[in-house]
């Protein structure tokens, strides 16, 4: 009987070489074939990820990208809107509110209230803005869906914190109009006649202010006299002025007598804004946000109430 010749596989670190010579070829070659798709495997996940790395590298360039685009469209936007002068109030609270204030001011001038028919109020606030009532008369303004002129004055708006209410009126659409500097009578009427060189040298500076204090280019065309217009003596060259300059001094035809004779109450303000509006479509309303005006704060709800009921709408001065 012939004896069967055995193979063995020498695994010494010595013949590591040839450790599997002596599989059979099948084996070998399937063994090979395992080890070519193990790498082409390792070769595809390698490509794989450089892929998506290359991918996330490109998202991540394309985000930057559009985050820059968008932060240099906002700023030319900002850039835009600093450079656009405005005038009177905010423009979309002009057009729905705003009323040319030359026309209100021949009206006044000619004494015609009758406005074709039309019941029209202007809310008008002196001397403000404050930092204890303009607030809470803006809440009221705000509570009703109602906007107002304010005829500010430099002499408030250069206390500390006045600049940001005068910003808070703008915000919320209400119309900001110049009533002089330093509402100094001696100094704009010195003998009671207008003396016109201080009294534009005064309103210049606190249109200056006002412009100043809202952080971007704003003009009003709405001017308001300490006083009054009416009050003083040998004021035509002020038409002449408004004239020329396409502006418009506004006087009233009706108030509430908060400034007038002995401090009132928010029932007696009331009384008087009612009586003095009877009988008149246009009414421009004079009141006062300046300090110690807290009765006329108290009093607004009621008087806008009023109006309402009776059929007006509320209109700005630009």
């Amino acid at each position: 009987m012939k004896r069967e010749k055995k193979y063995y596989t020498n695994y010494s670190r010595s013949n590591s070489k040839k450790r599997d010579i002596h599989l059979p070829k099948r084996k070998r070659r399937k063994s090979a074939r395992f080890n070519v798709k193990k790498i082409l495997l390792l070769l595809i996940i390698i490509a794989c990820a450089a892929g998506c790395f290359k991918l996330i590298n490109a998202y991540r360039s394309n985000e930057e990208a559009k985050n820059k685009t968008k932060i240099e469209e906002n700023q030319v936007q900002a850039d835009k809107k600093k450079s656009q002068k405005v005038i009177g109030q905010k423009e979309d609270a002009k057009r729905k509110y705003g009323v040319d204030a030359q026309k209100v001011w021949n009206a006044l001038n000619t004494y015609d209230y009758d406005n074709g028919g039309k019941k029209q109020v202007f809310l008008t606030f002196d001397d403000g803005p404050s930092l204890t009532n303009t607030p809470n008369i803006l809440k009221t303004l705000k509570d009703n869906d109602v906007k107002a002129t304010f005829f500010v004055i430099g002499k408030s708006l250069k206390m500390n914190g006045a600049a940001d209410i005068l910003k808070q009126e703008y915000n919320e659409g209400m119309a900001i109009a110049n009533h002089s500097y330093s509402h100094d009578y001696k100094f704009l009427y010195p003998g009671r006649v207008l003396n016109m060189a201080n009294y534009t040298s005064d309103f210049d500076k606190n249109a200056q202010l006002i412009k100043t204090c809202l952080g971007f280019d704003f003009e009003t065309r709405v001017y308001r006299c300490p006083g009054g217009q009416i009050s003083w003596q040998k004021t035509e060259p002020l038409n002449e002025y408004m004239i020329k300059n396409n502006k418009a001094s506004i006087d009233w035809n009706a108030l509430n007598s908060d400034a007038e004779g002995p401090k009132k109450n928010a029932d007696q303000l009331y009384q008087h804004a009612v009586e003095s509006s009877k009988g008149k479509n246009l009414v421009v309303l004079l009141m006062h946000d300046t300090y110690g005006k807290e009765e006329t704060a108290k009093y607004l709800d009621s008087i806008i109430k009023y109006y309402k009921n009776a059929g007006y709408e509320f209109k700005t001065l630009y």
